[in-house]
C-alpha cells in the first residue's frame, strides 16, 4: 500500500539526488543499467483483439474493436483508425476521473501518429462499399498501473491487439449488388487486419547532465530527469516518428545515438510480440479442433443371459446351490448392462443370433 501511495509524494532533494549520483556512476534504483529494458510480459484475452502488457510494473490494457462507418468524403477507400486513452485513478492517484487530461491525449496522439504516417496499417482493405462503407478500428487503451514509460507500455499493448484482431467478412449482395451481408464467425472466418510493420516506440530520458541518458525510465526517474525523448522505428530501422515534448535541448549526435539505440531494441520487441501472438495464435487453433472419436459396443450382457437361459434349461435338475449360482449370474448380468453407457448401441437379435454395431458419443 505504501509502494501504491508514494506515487502520489513527490520526491524530496536528497532522493533526486541520489538517482543523479547512482546514474553518475552507471546503475539504476532498480538495479538495471542505463540502457537497459525491464521486463516484458504479454498476454492476450479470450476474445479476439485484447491484449495485457505487463512492463516491469506498468500495466496496460488494449482492445480493439470495429464497426461500420461512412468514410470522410476525401478518402473515399479508406477506413479510419482511432485510439482512445483512459487514465483510471485506480492506476495512479493523480490521475483524475473523467475527461482526458494532457497527459492522455499526448499519450494517444504518439501511439496515432507512429502508426497513421507510418502507414502500418492497410487502410485501404478497410474498404467495403466505396463512398459508403467502410471499417473503423478503435483502439482503446486502459492504464492499470503507472510505474513509468506509458508510452513504450501502451504502444506495445496496442500494437499486440491490433495483431490478434479479426473482423467479420463482408459481402456484396442483393438485386443491384450493394446490399452488405456481414457474415458471423460460425458462418466464416472472421479475416485479420493487414499490418505492414510494427511500429514501435522506444522512449529516453535526459538529465541534467548531457551525459546522463536513460532508456525505459520508472517512475521516480520521470519526475528528476529534465527532458524526454520517444523515437518510434520498426525493425528495419525506419523512423516512424519522433516526440520530444520540451524540456533540456538536445545534441544532434545524442538523438542520432539515441535513435541506433532505439533501432536494436525495436527489432528485439517486434520478434517479442511476434513470438507472443504466433504462440497465441496456434493455442486458438488447437481449441478449434474436432476430434471425433468411436466406440465399439459389445452386447455382452445378452450374450451372457442368453447363455445363461440355456444352462438353466440343460441342467434344470441341479442342486438348489447351483440355481443360487445361476441367479446371482442374472444378477451380476443385470448391474453391467444398466453400467454399460447409454450412447452405445447395443445388439438386437433376431432367430436366435445377435448382431454387433459400432457407434457411441462424438466428443470434441
Amino acid at each position: 500500500m505504501e509502494q501504491r501511495l508514494a506515487n502520489c509524494w513527490r520526491l524530496t532533494v536528497n532522493e533526486k539526488k541520489f538517482i543523479e549520483s547512482a546514474l553518475l556512476s552507471e546503475l539504476r534504483v532498480d538495479g538495471r543499467g542505463p540502457l537497459d529494458y525491464r521486463k516484458l510480459n504479454i498476454k492476450f484475452g479470450r476474445d479476439d483483439g485484447s491484449a495485457e502488457i505487463q512492463l516491469g510494473e506498468t500495466r496496460v490494457m488494449s482492445f480493439v474493436s470495429a464497426q461500420l462507418v461512412q468514410p470522410y468524403k476525401d478518402r473515399p477507400n479508406e477506413g479510419t483508425l482511432s485510439i482512445f486513452t483512459e487514465f483510471s485513478p485506480m492506476a495512479d492517484p493523480s490521475f483524475e476521473p473523467g475527461r482526458p487530461g494532457e497527459s492522455a491525449v499526448e499519450l494517444g496522439r504518439i501511439i496515432d501518429r507512429g502508426l497513421r504516417e507510418s502507414r502500418a496499417i492497410d487502410t485501404e482493405s478497410l474498404c467495403i462499399l466505396s463512398a459508403k462503407l467502410v471499417w473503423a478500428i478503435r483502439i482503446d487503451i486502459h492504464i492499470l498501473d503507472n510505474a513509468g514509460n506509458l508510452v513504450d507500455a501502451a504502444n506495445i499493448a496496442a500494437l499486440a491487439s491490433l495483431k490478434t484482431f479479426r473482423r467479420p467478412e463482408c459481402s456484396l449482395g442483393g438485386e443491384d449488388g450493394q446490399q452488405v451481408v456481414v457474415h458471423p464467425p460460425e458462418v466464416r472466418e472472421p479475416l485479420p487486419l493487414i499490418i505492414h510493420h510494427l511500429p514501435v516506440a522506444v522512449t529516453f530520458g535526459f538529465f541534467s547532465n548531457e551525459n546522463l541518458v536513460v532508456l525505459d525510465p520508472t517512475y521516480h526517474e520521470e519526475a528528476v530527469m529534465t527532458g524526454r525523448m520517444t523515437a518510434t522505428l520498426n525493425a528495419n530501422g525506419d523512423v516512424c516518428a519522433i516526440q520530444k515534448p520540451g524540456g533540456q535541448g538536445v545534441f544532434q549526435r545524442v538523438i542520432m545515438h539515441c535513435l541506433k539505440l532505439a533501432h536494436v531494441k525495436a527489432g528485439d520487441i517486434t520478434s517479442k510480440i511476434n513470438d507472443a501472438v504466433e504462440k497465441h495464435n496456434n493455442e486458438r487453433a488447437l481449441q478449434k479442433i474436432k476430434r471425433h472419436s468411436s466406440s465399439v459396443a459389445v452386447d455382452v450382457c445378452g450374450a451372457t443371459a442368453t447363455l445363461g437361459g440355456k444352462q438353466n434349461q440343460s441342467h434344470g435338475d441341479k442342486e438348489g446351490s447351483h440355481l443360487d449360482q445361476s441367479k446371482l449370474k442374472g444378477e451380476t448380468n443385470f448391474m453391467e448392462c444398466d453400467a454399460t453407457s447409454s450412447g452405445q448401441v447395443q445388439s438386437s437379435k433376431k432367430d436366435g443370433s445377435s448382431k454387433n454395431f459400432t457407434g457411441g458419443p462424438s466428443s470434441w
